[in-house]
């Protein structure tokens, strides 16, 4: 979502906090360490679970868990990006496939999040802006745990099917804590203090819309 607005790529023009137009041309992000916790407090963690979410492929923004324990669940918790272990282990398989333009070679470690397009207010001869967002040792650290609680109970039992919509909201790149002006803040692609800010921008992107269950 842009807003209130879904994100369409590439044509749509939208407007963020500081006042700046610009349209979306590349929105992709890690999810991982699913953690969902049950209304007497006991959870259900997916293990291995690494997703990278892209907004031009829409099979990718459907995350599938099987096998989750029965019981009644109040809230999840996941993690923006890939854990430190996985940042030290090298290039890997599936979602983690360097393949998808998410590693940096240079750096040894994942993008955890992108964000590319193009705005008038940018400086840059091509009107880009480029946030690739990166970083999980010491300062540098750019990890968010995001917990969410439920509207409803999402109940699990035996041939059930469970929907949890969540929408993340781009406009949460350029708002709270810091507004980020485009003209003075195009790019971000080395970690550091730019990758931070935006990090600690999008950490409350993500809202529950809905949930619902189905008894098949």
């Amino acid at each position: 979502m842009v807003g209130s607005d879904t994100l369409t790529l590439e044509t749509a023009s939208y407007k963020n906090a500081h006042g700046d137009t610009f349209n979306v041309s590349m929105y992709k992000y890690y999810i991982s360490n699913i953690v969902l916790t049950k209304e007497d407090g006991t959870t259900f963690t997916d293990t291995n679970g690494y997703y990278l979410v892209d907004a031009e492929k829409p099979l990718s923004r459907e995350i599938k868990i099987n096998n989750i324990a029965s019981g009644s669940y109040t809230k999840i918790q996941f993690l923006v990006g890939v854990d430190s272990i996985r940042n030290v282990s090298g290039a890997q398989t599936g979602a983690l496939d360097p393949f998808y333009g998410m590693f940096w070679d240079w750096n040894s470690g994942y993008i955890m999040a992108k964000l590319e397009g193009t705005s008038p207010q940018s400086p840059n001869v091509s009107k880009q802006f480029v946030y690739h967002i990166g970083g999980f040792n010491g300062p540098d650290n750019v990890l968010k745990t995001v917990e969410l609680s439920f509207p409803n109970k999402a109940v699990v039992v035996s041939s059930s099917h469970t929907v949890i919509q969540i929408n993340s909201d781009i406009l949460e790149w350029f708002k709270t804590p810091s507004t980020v002006s485009i003209f003075n803040f195009p790019g971000a692609m080395n970690g550091g203090k730019p990758a931070r800010t935006l990090s600690d921008n999008y950490a409350d992107m993500f809202t529950v819309q809905s949930v619902t269950t189905t008894i098949e």
